[in-house]
């Protein structure tokens, strides 16, 4: 039995009722929302020169022209160059990395399924890597996200035919896959590193750690295009996800073109994946565990879980981005680092839970 066929009655046996999912989506979306709310002014006071929320928010009314009042120049700069176009990006790609999880784990069925665990993520950064280490500029701010869609791309079409079995998609051959992609991914990293100079070996490093430090709005320009795209088409395939969680066979029987769709949300996978590599490194973490708490405390439903990861994948990283460049002030921890020690924990159990439940891999 694939892991498609066990994970459609396991979530129709574990979900809540509907009336109380509804409920729970409901209350989820308004306590993200407003979550989301409170986080953005905080963060745009809190840093090295702090300004006060007020003032944060009378700057922003200025700006659009309802009161409020202008800052000095050094607030207005710090404000307006340094930390709006932080948040923002953090937003995007906590957005992209939220829904790009949801997508990869009702495509395969399978709970486990994310960007990073599968390599997706690691071979975006293969293409981003080499466009640093060979100092490829070719299209200029787009060269970095578009090899990194192109290598991201790559890498998950590849899992995807090697995970292939008779027309099923099985687990065991899924994480072993991500595990041979991204051990090859990191091989080939490590062959750019080597052929790279100094300064290229530097950016690299401190790269791959992901952070929001160097943060422009020329690098927000650079990912809302593929974000936006991949946001919005994403819940559009929110009704056939719900069917394909029954099994393929049923979906097929209930109108639902399963290759085409699995083919067309592996695309916007990787435009999501690349757009949030290219400009952060690699953050892990975020799609596997967003998703997965959403589905267990709102059930499976595609229709809140796609924009609901969305929202609260760009509360989270926002949330760590805070976090990352407070705690240890006036250092600043690398953000991959930081989601990556919160979510290795969470994985571990998850496997074990998984496990549990299934009686084994075998």
């Amino acid at each position: 039995m694939t892991v498609l066929e066990k994970a459609a009655p396991e979530a129709v046996a574990t979900a809540p009722p509907p009336r109380r999912r509804h409920t729970t989506a409901w209350l989820l979306t308004v306590g993200m929302s407003a979550a989301l709310l409170a986080l953005v002014p905080v963060a745009a006071g809190i840093g090295a020169y702090p300004i006060p929320v007020g003032d944060v928010l009378a700057s922003v009314q200025h700006r659009v022209g309802l009161g409020g009042g202008e800052l000095d120049r050094v607030a207005e700069s710090v404000l307006w160059n340094v930390r709006f176009p932080r948040i923002v990006l953090a937003l995007l790609i906590g957005a992209s990395l939220g829904c790009a999880g949801a997508l990869m784990q009702g495509v395969f069925g399978n709970p486990l399924a994310e960007p990073s665990t599968i390599g997706v993520s690691l071979g975006a950064a293969v293409g981003a890597v080499a466009a640093i280490s060979l100092g490829l500029t070719f299209l200029g701010n787009w060269t970095l996200p578009a090899m990194a869609f192109v290598a991201g791309l790559g890498t998950v079409l590849l899992v995807y035919a090697m995970s292939r079995s008779g027309g099923r998609t099985e687990v065991v051959t899924l994480i072993l896959m991500g595990i041979a992609v991204n051990a090859f991914a990191g091989a080939l990293i490590g062959l750019f590193i080597f052929l790279a100079d100094t300064a290229a070996v530097n950016q690299i490093t401190f790269w791959q750690l992901g952070s929001l430090a160097q943060s422009t709005w020329p690098k927000v320009t650079a990912v809302l295009p593929c974000a936006a795209v991949g946001l919005v088409v994403a819940p559009l395939y929110a009704r056939r996800l719900d069917l394909l969680a029954l099994g393929d066979r049923p979906a097929r029987h209930l109108g639902v073109d399963v290759e085409r769709m699995r083919i067309a949300l592996i695309l916007v996978v990787a435009l999501l994946t690349a757009a949030a590599v290219s400009v952060s490194g690699v953050i892990g973490f975020i799609g596997l565990v967003v998703p997965h708490l959403l589905r267990m405390a709102a059930g499976p439903g595609h229709r809140f879980l796609i924009p609901g990861s969305a929202l609260g994948g760009a509360v989270v990283l926002l949330a760590a981005d805070l976090a990352a460049r407070t705690v240890a002030a006036p250092a600043e921890l690398p953000l991959g680092v930081l989601t990556a020690l919160l979510g290795s924990p969470f994985f571990f159990w998850l496997l074990r839970r998984t496990r549990r439940r299934q009686g084994g891999w075998a």
